[in-house]
């Protein structure tokens, strides 16, 4: 939802946009990334590391494909494709997030959304939770697309919000209720954990998440989720 002033309106006020998102978002990147990977286990319940494992498995990718991790914080997915048998290169713009990660793929600073990669050089691309966190999603899935060979395949995971009242209800109490707490409890930057709930307020609804990678250059465009439809993920292949 739209505010003046080129914001977003989130559960608790308005979410920046702009160069003001990408600011905001690289700054507190770099201050969680000590203590990221303890909070994602905390509040995934333990899960992301499944939800990963499932997107590297849904790229049917054959071994020794070169796949780009973009946002790759750090590195985990980095990993699972590389026990997968691909060859992984991670992508952040954070400096601390790359400085705390710990994968033995190369790794390179840059925006996600001006990669320093050749057109149709790469058969995969996957993101883990940073969707929301880009400054222009449809620029985003263009540049994967750009980069992408044709029949290249992107896996997107993220967080989103359920559909059904038991799902919402569930949700609303852990992710919108209990995560922030976890956060004050555990992480050096309480406000961070407060911005993670607000943030699905930057995604679009499902249906436009689709015609987006669509427009993008996408064909066979899947959306899947996870945990009561608290977790998506989103794949397509380059046309």
């Amino acid at each position: 939802m739209s505010a003046p002033g080129g914001r977003v309106l989130g559960e608790r006020g308005e979410l920046p946009e702009g160069p003001e998102k990408a600011a905001a978002v690289e700054a507190m990147f770099d201050r969680i990334a000590p203590r990221y990977d303890r909070l994602n286990r905390v509040i995934s319940l333990g899960r992301d590391r499944a939800w990963r494992r499932h997107t590297v498995a849904a790229l049917g990718l054959s071994p020794g494909s070169t796949v780009l991790d973009l946002a790759c914080g750090t590195g985990d997915l980095c990993e699972d494709l590389r026990r997968a048998g691909h060859v992984a290169v991670g992508i952040d713009f954070s400096a601390g997030m790359l400085a705390a990660a710990r994968t033995g793929a190369p790794l390179v600073r840059a925006d996600a959304l001006r990669l320093p990669v050749p057109d149709a050089t790469v058969d995969g691309v996957v993101c883990g939770f940073a969707l929301r966190n880009l400054v222009d999603l449809g620029a985003f899935l263009t540049e994967c697309a750009r980069v992408l060979r044709p029949g290249g395949r992107l896996g997107a995971l993220d967080a989103a919000d359920p559909s059904g009242p038991l799902a919402r209800g569930v949700h609303t109490v852990w992710f919108r209720g209990a995560v922030p707490v976890v956060g004050r409890l555990l992480s050096a930057d309480p406000e961070a954990y407060r911005y993670l709930p607000r943030s699905t307020a930057y995604l679009p609804e499902p249906t436009r998440l689709v015609a987006m990678a669509r427009d993008a250059g996408f064909a066979e465009v899947e959306r899947r989720t996870f945990m009561l439809g608290s977790v998506q993920l989103l794949l397509g292949s380059r046309a």
